[in-house]
């Protein structure tokens, strides 16, 4: 139905017919219904006993997983407010690589408190101020009761490792200290000190994962796992002290860039034409072991009788290896890349302690280890099922994120809902005295942020309200460390538990939420367009494309 307004008695039509708008109160309560909506479908997923989700798309394919960002990924939002959310998880996953299911659930309940509030007549924008005041603050206490880890700090570390895996139960099972060591070791492996920073470049942690035997048999390796075959059988398929040569051209004949015909009318000529071919590719293979090299990486082609020339010199080679595996092989081997034979020389070469080609789930894979300080390395991710090694993946995603984050800030907090009973406990000191209607959104802040030991002690099966009531009584006394112990449902100290998170995800999440609910509560006017493109009548005139229900799918 077309939207009128009148103008000294005269009709106006503004907006093509078939356009929805929905105004004022009303599109702020559809955007906080449609925010709190997804925040609800992925909280019962929070913390180490949270449950899983099954979805399956319109093929068939289906997917089981507690991630946050996966779930979000995977359904089907159409609602704009809705994709907001999925935006907060994926900034959250994007920057910190963990904290998803958090970030969501915290911007879920800020919209509902914010619902509660604009029905005292509270305006949107003294609640959104209220909002961004009370982010600044808990990140500023956040800060106060955060600790120090450094890259040195092993044992801290795999602690952050096993707690950010816990929740994805269902796939390591009681492998998660094992994994947690494994990916703290590849972490550090690649880390670097910049002006005086420690950064880590995730990219260069290469997940491989294969489906066939247990979480337990993943392994690391110092350097980098190809997934390719040795081109020729009759190549070596181990080297030890190997010499690595990474091509970026084709041993080929290239074919010429304009047509050309070769007119041949006798048998020695075409003999003569084959010779020269054979010739050219014979002197390619030389250049390559001119270099001194006895294994090569070519990112192109490598024809069959330059193969057959390779495996007679004993050089092992692989082809068609992807560009971001020739990069890894550079940071692991120490290698260069070069893109143009005559360049090749002896101070192009890398080195690895074995190249081996083995058998990995039914397919070869070449093995390039035993690097000397590789700043690549790469994580052989296996599992029983194919399910069950994409949850597997999925938590030691999310674990290089957390460590990576805790090296990266040099700070960790105390998990287990400890930390946001005690910045809701800041919170509500500070929001008396700014006083004023801004005060209670100050205090909404503080009560969204206990939705996290609420839910997790929800999971575990304690009451909800007792936990609260005495988590709250118990941080006023000065036991800022008490928190939900799912595993035991109680509570308990969470630093003595070795329940521990770097501080990066809770101050990415509690960010993300705050931007994100401030955002949706200054829409007051939802205008969808649904004219035909092109056309006549001026279909095209409003937002084209919001589905009629605005609904989740």
């Amino acid at each position: 139905m077309a939207q009128e307004s009148r103008l000294s008695n005269q009709q106006m039509v503004i907006l093509p017919e078939g356009a929805q708008r929905i105004l004022g109160r009303d599109a702020q309560r559809t955007n906080i219904a449609v925010g709190y909506a997804v925040a609800q479908a992925i909280k019962s997923t929070l913390g180490p006993r949270g449950m899983d989700k099954m979805l399956v798309d319109e093929m068939g394919d289906i997917v089981i997983t507690n991630d946050g960002a996966t779930i979000l990924e995977e359904i089907n939002i159409e609602h704009p407010a809705g994709k907001m959310m999925v935006e907060i998880a994926k900034t959250q996953d994007e920057e910190v690589g963990d904290g998803t299911t958090t970030s969501v659930v915290i911007a879920g309940e800020l919209l509902k408190k914010s619902l509660e509030l604009l029905d005292q007549s509270i305006h949107a924008n003294t609640i959104a101020s209220g909002y961004k005041n009370a982010a600044v603050k808990s990140i500023e206490y956040l800060r106060e009761h955060s600790e120090n880890v450094t890259i040195k700090d092993i044992v801290v570390l795999e602690k952050i490792a096993a707690i950010s895996m816990g929740s994805k139960a269902t796939g390591i099972g009681n492998s998660k200290e094992q994994l947690a060591k494994l990916v703290v070791q590849a972490v550090t492996q690649v880390a670097e000190e910049r002006d005086g920073k420690m950064t880590v470049d995730k990219d260069y942690v290469k997940l491989e994962k294969k489906q066939g035997g247990d979480v337990t048999q993943t392994q690391i390796i110092n350097g980098v796992l190809i997934d390719k075959e040795v081109v020729h059988p009759g190549m070596p398929k181990k080297l030890e002290n190997a010499k690595i040569a990474l091509l970026d051209a084709a041993l080929e004949i290239e074919k010429t860039e304009t047509d050309a015909r070769i007119n041949i009318t006798s048998p020695d000529q075409m003999t003569a034409f084959l010779e020269q071919e054979e010739k050219m590719l014979k002197d390619m293979v030389e250049k390559v072991a001119k270099s001194g090299c006895n294994a090569l990486f070519c990112q192109k082609g490598i024809d069959d009788v330059a193969q057959h020339y390779l495996s007679k010199k004993g050089i092992m080679a692989v082809r068609r290896v992807k560009k971001s595996d020739m990069e890894k092989l550079v940071r692991a081997s120490g290698a260069r890349i070069v893109t143009t034979l005559d360049d090749l020389g002896g101070k192009d070469l890398g080195k690895a302690g074995v190249i081996e080609e083995r058998r990995i789930a039914g397919e070869q894979m070449v093995f390039v280890e035993k690097c000397k300080d590789p700043k690549s390395v790469t994580l052989l991710v296996r599992g029983g099922t194919q399910h069950v090694v994409d949850e597997a993946e999925r938590a030691v995603v999310d674990a290089i994120g957390s460590v990576s984050s805790a090296i990266e800030e040099g700070k960790y907090v105390a998990g287990g809902g400890s930390i946001e009973m005690e910045l809701a406990m800041q919170l509500r000191r500070y929001a008396v005295a700014v006083g004023g209607r801004e005060q209670l959104a100050i205090q909404a802040f503080a009560e969204a942020l206990e939705v996290i030991p609420r839910t997790l002690s929800e999971s575990c099966g304690m009451d909800a309200i007792d936990t609260l009531v005495e988590l709250r009584s118990k941080h006023e006394k000065g036991e800022k460390y008490l928190g939900v112990d799912v595993n035991n449902a109680k509570l308990a100290n969470m630093k003595q538990a070795n329940v521990i998170e770097p501080m990066k995800i809770k101050k990415q999440a509690i960010q993300s939420a705050s931007e994100v609910t401030e955002m949706l509560l200054r829409i007051d006017d939802i205008i969808a367009g649904k004219g035909k493109r092109g056309g006549g009548g001026g279909g095209g005139a409003g937002m084209e494309g919001m589905p009629p229900g605005m609904g989740m799918g």
